[in-house]
């Protein structure tokens, strides 16, 4: 700018312009939200949707002292040092491949996020699927990682959908047991895993891998309580994890969309080295990326000029 223009804008001019910028279009994003709770939007016509998908997740950003405050850490008896930034996305599938795939669809991809709370974060993707198209949506799938929060969430909001825990996120607490059962012995948790992942979880037979998980007998205390949680996370997940049948109706059953969108969203230019947040700065910064990422900057600028012209 200095060199075209004449112009020298500081570091610190950029970033108060950027926050105010995102602080702005967080607040609007709040007024569509609270018009969509309402259901004060305008009907969005268009063709039908084969498949609209909608995944959610949570990655935590680094933030300043005083966003922790009486927040417990992951390490018993010490402070957070992070605030969970909750992320969602919607994207669309029309085709897949020539062994049964799902393809999503290119370019398709907006996100959503925020710290906040379940319950709000809940009215903020609901708003986001609705623009997106949900009502027009042959098949409507959500796909989490399991955590309890995500499925509360579907029930309030999204009821009816198709529900998919993460293949490869159920696969990793197995895998947990694996290493607790042969701590140290990688022959034996691979043995392990090839009849529990491979003839069990991966073919969708949930009920005879919580019976196997339950008949484990384990004199360790610490182990038996961590197989009986993995049993019990298992048996509550059970539906929404055939994923033979899910496959069959050429369905994605991973999280790979929202876990890439943690690390290019919100990872990128909020977990850089040093940084440290206020909720009210990260979650502005938010709102600008999502807007820019989803393609709707421009469309924001031209709802400021239209205000102001009135």
């Amino acid at each position: 700018m200095q060199l075209l223009a004449g112009l020298e804008v500081t570091t610190k001019s950029v970033e108060r312009i950027a926050e105010a910028i995102g602080g702005d279009i967080a607040q609007r994003e709040q007024g569509e939200i609270q018009k969509a709770l309402q259901l004060d939007l305008p009907v969005l016509v268009g063709p039908p949707i084969p498949i609209l998908y909608v995944q959610m997740d949570g990655t935590g950003v680094p933030v300043v002292k005083k966003e922790t405050a009486g927040r417990q850490g992951k390490t018993e008896g010490q402070p957070a040092h992070t605030r969970e930034v909750k992320l969602g996305c919607v994207f669309t599938q029309t085709t897949w491949d020539k062994k049964g795939f799902a393809l999503r669809d290119p370019d398709s991809t907006t996100y959503t996020g925020a710290i906040e709370t379940a319950e709000e974060f809940g009215k903020r993707i609901y708003r986001e699927a609705l623009n997106r198209g949900w009502s027009r949506a042959k098949k409507k799938v959500v796909i989490g990682d399991g955590a309890e929060w995500i499925w509360n969430l579907v029930a309030e909001h999204f009821p009816g959908a198709i529900q998919i825990v993460d293949l490869y996120h159920a696969r990793q607490h197995l895998w947990a047991v694996a290493r607790q059962l042969y701590p140290q012995e990688e022959v034996q948790q691979k043995a392990w895993m090839k009849v529990h992942q491979k003839r069990l979880l991966d073919k969708g037979k949930i009920e005879k891998l919580v019976g196997a998980l339950r008949a484990i007998h384990a004199g360790n205390p610490a182990l038996a309580e961590k197989i009986r949680t993995e049993a019990d996370y298992f048996e509550r997940n059970a539906e929404r994890m055939r994923y033979p049948t899910f496959r069959r109706q050429h369905l994605l059953v991973g999280s790979g969309v929202i876990e890439a969108g943690c690390k290019s969203v919100i990872g990128s230019r909020l977990k850089q080295s040093g940084m440290f947040w206020t909720v009210r700065g990260a979650n502005a910064i938010l709102a600008l990326r999502c807007s820019h990422l989803n393609g709707r900057f421009e469309d924001y600028w031209e709802e400021r000029r239209e205000a102001r012209a009135a």
